[in-house]
């Protein structure tokens, strides 16, 4: 008999501590009998669920009725609300824990539900006052610290609002879990073979470890799917990628154009000496000829003729090259005096953009210290 009243009061355990994390606080009173506290709380509950909110500091007066009275009440009261799990009043005087159990957590998820309605109509009533707040203070003038306070208030509310329905959930699983629990405690109690029982559990354990496989087959793939959006995003240079390249094709311009002058240089001087060479030649071979042909050209009067026209001709080439050099070297001059007056107009113009720029910086400069006085 004090085995059983012992396994009667292991199994009554979950129950009490359920309706004591609502607020039943005659749960754990040991001056009251075990089936007086269970009906109390049972009716409790239901006066809860019943009325629009559960009032901690009020307990349903049942004085006035037997205990058999208040059982059976309870289990039309159970009955009217429609609650999903069947009980009879003789359970409730007996101790039916099996059956007790699934009412009184139904019960105190009613109960929870209740609550969080509660709160979200006091979070709702006050974002309203909220805004209501924030109406005026607009149409008055807010500061900047106003505003500060009303968002970090706005978070705070938000993060009162997950932890209670972080509790609610927490909450659901542990009585879910308790709820397991007792049903494999019975089914042990019952006399259930080890081997069927390994096998539940078993079974028990099989759609977790799916879910956990199926759960990591899809961080495999999804992680798959970023790597591969990664090398997509390697192979595309990135901002300072694409700015050191530019830079890097900038200094390579500069430096072609600086052989390409270079190498235009040697070559207009290749082409210069070129010249002068043929010149030399040519005045080298015309003086070995008047050297040669001068002493017969000048014993006779038809010689000399001869000699002066050739001379003549000589000159008349000569002065002809003279005037086609003398007017390239005037283009030439032409062309260094149009790049001169370019870049006079460039340095004037880069005079031009320097004055500005310390006007701009200057204005900056006196912007930024009316920015500071004006917010001081």
């Amino acid at each position: 008999m004090a085995e059983f009243q012992s396994e009667s009061t292991s199994s009554l355990d979950p129950i009490l501590d359920l309706l004591l994390s609502v607020g039943y606080a005659d749960a754990r009173k040991t001056d009251i009998s075990a089936s007086k506290r269970l009906s109390g709380g049972l009716a409790w509950c239901v006066a809860a669920v019943n009325s629009d909110g559960p009032r901690f500091d009020e307990v349903p007066d049942d004085e006035t009725l037997t205990q058999q009275e208040e059982m059976q009440g309870i289990e039309e009261s159970l009955r009217s609300m429609g609650c999903p799990h069947s009980l009879e009043a003789y359970q409730i005087e007996t101790l039916d824990c099996n059956a007790i159990f699934p009412v009184v957590q139904w019960l105190v998820y009613r109960i929870r539900l209740s609550l969080s309605d509660d709160e979200n109509q006091q979070e709702l009533n006050v974002m309203n006052q909220l805004k209501l707040l924030r109406e005026r203070i607009d149409k008055e003038g807010a500061s900047i610290a106003v505003q500060k306070l009303i968002s970090l208030m706005e978070s705070l509310k938000h993060l009162e609002r997950q932890e209670s329905e972080f509790q609610l959930n927490c909450n659901v699983t542990r009585l879910e879990l308790q709820a397991e629990v007792i049903e494999l405690e019975g089914r042990i109690a019952s006399g259930c073979d080890s081997k069927s029982l390994s096998h539940s559990l078993n079974q028990s354990f099989i759609e977790p470890l799916e879910k956990l496989n199926s759960a990591k087959r899809e961080l495999a793939a999804r992680y798959r799917a970023i790597v591969a959006v990664k090398r997509q995003l390697d192979d595309v240079p990135s901002q300072s990628e694409l700015i050191q390249y530019e830079r890097r094709f900038s200094e390579l311009y500069v430096h072609i154009q600086e052989k390409l002058r270079q190498t235009r240089k040697c070559y207009g001087t290749y082409n210069a000496l070129l010249e002068i060479k043929e010149l030399m030649l040519k005045e080298t071979s015309l003086l070995n000829s008047i050297s040669s042909q001068f002493q017969d050209a000048i014993t006779s009067t038809a010689g000399r003729m001869k000699l002066i026209d050739s001379m003549e001709g000589i000159v008349k080439s000569s002065q002809q090259k003279l005037d086609k050099v003398q007017l390239g070297l005037l283009e030439e001059q032409k062309v260094c005096d149009a790049l001169k007056q370019r870049y006079a107009v460039a340095v004037a113009e880069q005079r031009h953009c320097y004055s500005l720029l310390k006007a701009f910086q200057e204005e900056c400069a006196l912007n930024e210290k009316l920015r500071c006085q004006t917010s001081v």
